[in-house]
């Protein structure tokens, strides 16, 4: 009684909590549904004797994923005014796509059918030896083995694709060109001054080193740029 009372709760407020996800106005509040949600779905799993899945969903989606949604979110300055003003624009497409993923999944509900032993098997005694982390985990590296690493795979490009997109290749800070100071002439750095006895800063001013000429944009065939002929020194 008290399990089918708390099972009614949860799913109550995760039902709730998942609207609010997609009708807030607020991303942040959205973001904070959302880990409401991911904490009574975890709740669920608990009721249904999953407590793997129910400790992997609050580790890993609400302790990273949400958490990292949520940072993103704040510490990026998102202009959300022009985000929404480009949506009557994309309007239709959006539409369409809705409407294929409803039309696949009204196929999918359609052709399913129950498997014969599946009422047997929800009537059948827990295995007392086995608990349901060692279950799961030789049932995804056993008979799912191959999918499962085609689904790392999909994650891994996944990544790899984020990271491209994001990639800024722009150098903002100065940078240090070897082949510049190891060219320049000692004419180019010092500056000899004759400075007469008795003359302080105020006569002779604060002499500071050269700056370093503009580098040319083209480079002679015969030689490097910065060359001086010898002699003359």
């Amino acid at each position: 009684m008290i399990a089918t009372v708390a099972f009614y709760v949860f799913a109550l407020i995760l039902l709730a909590s998942a609207g609010m996800v997609v009708s807030a106005r607020n991303p942040v509040h959205s973001v904070l549904f959302l880990i409401l949600a991911f904490f009574n779905a975890a709740a669920l799993f608990l009721i249904a004797g999953a407590e793997f899945l129910a400790m992997i969903l609050i580790i890993v989606y609400v302790g990273a994923v949400a958490v990292l949604f949520l940072f993103v979110v704040m510490m990026l300055d998102v202009n959300f005014a022009e985000l929404k003003s480009g949506v009557q624009r994309y309007l239709p497409v959006g539409i369409a796509v809705g409407a294929v993923l409803l039309i696949e999944l009204l196929m999918v509900l359609g052709g399913w059918t129950f498997a014969p032993q599946a009422g047997t098997l929800k009537l059948s005694a827990t295995p007392a030896n086995v608990s349901n982390t060692a279950a799961l985990g030789r049932l995804i590296y056993t008979d799912y083995v191959f999918l499962f690493q085609a689904a790392g795979l999909i994650l891994l490009v996944a990544m790899i694709g984020a990271i491209v997109l994001t990639l800024r290749t722009s150098k903002p800070s100065r940078h240090q060109s070897i082949r510049r100071q190891t060219e320049r002439t000692v004419e180019e750095t010092l500056e000899l001054v004759d400075v007469a006895i008795g003359a302080g800063v105020k006569v002779t001013g604060i002499y500071r080193p050269k700056a370093p000429e503009p580098e040319p944009e083209t480079e002679h065939a015969g030689g490097h740029a910065g060359h001086h002929p010898a002699g003359g020194h």
